[in-house]
């Protein structure tokens, strides 16, 4: 069963069980669930998050961070969205890119998507990993935010592949070791923590 829909069907289940919402069952591990999916798959998944944040039936309270919205706001108050264009055509697009990885780095992110206080049944979930690349990686932005939320679920819909060890976006670019997180549903569409 790898039926992308009947996954977010499961999906919707599982970020309800207090298993979940409590951490339960990862061994004192932190409560990172990645749930991957086929980038071609993208505008299925994205119309279901939007369905789901908005579901008023859910045992837990969906807090959306979309990291490129985040990335853009960061943009923004920096006062670099409008110049990025001439910035690119002076200087080139390698320097461009390193010059908005200083602007948006992790500290930025974290900032941007903290919130108070935490409440029960809170669930972090994070979007918008594709469109965010190559801007921030979703390997390190985990690290920074372990501190932050420890208290609280993170889900990050993952566009690519993380086989217990590394996380692969698109499935196509070179692996990045992530050893912290569970995949959440299975390809094959059972709930489990780790492959």
């Amino acid at each position: 069963m790898n039926n992308i829909n009947e996954r977010l069907d499961n999906l919707k289940l599982e970020i309800q069980k207090p298993e979940f919402l409590e951490g339960k069952g990862l061994s004192n591990e932190v409560n990172i669930r990645i749930f991957c999916y086929d980038a071609q798959d993208e505008m299925i998944v994205r119309h279901f998050t939007e369905q789901l944040i908005v579901d008023q039936s859910l045992d837990c309270h969906l807090i959306e961070r979309n990291l490129y919205k985040v990335f853009l706001s960061i943009c923004d108050e920096k006062r670099i969205t409008d110049r990025a264009p001439q910035m690119e055509e002076k200087k080139g697009k390698d320097i461009l890119l390193k010059k908005l990885q200083e602007f948006a780095n992790n500290k930025s992110f974290v900032k941007k998507m903290q919130y108070d206080p935490h409440e029960p049944g809170d669930v972090l979930l994070l979007t918008g990993v594709g469109e965010v690349f190559p801007f921030m990686r979703i390997h390190s932005l985990l690290e920074a935010l372990q501190p932050e939320f420890p208290d609280i679920p993170i889900l990050v819909m993952y566009p690519g592949t993380y086989d217990g060890r590394f996380v692969r976006l698109f499935d196509k670019l070179e692996p990045n070791p992530y050893y912290r997180a569970f995949n959440i549903i299975g390809t094959d569409g059972s709930n489990h923590h780790v492959l």
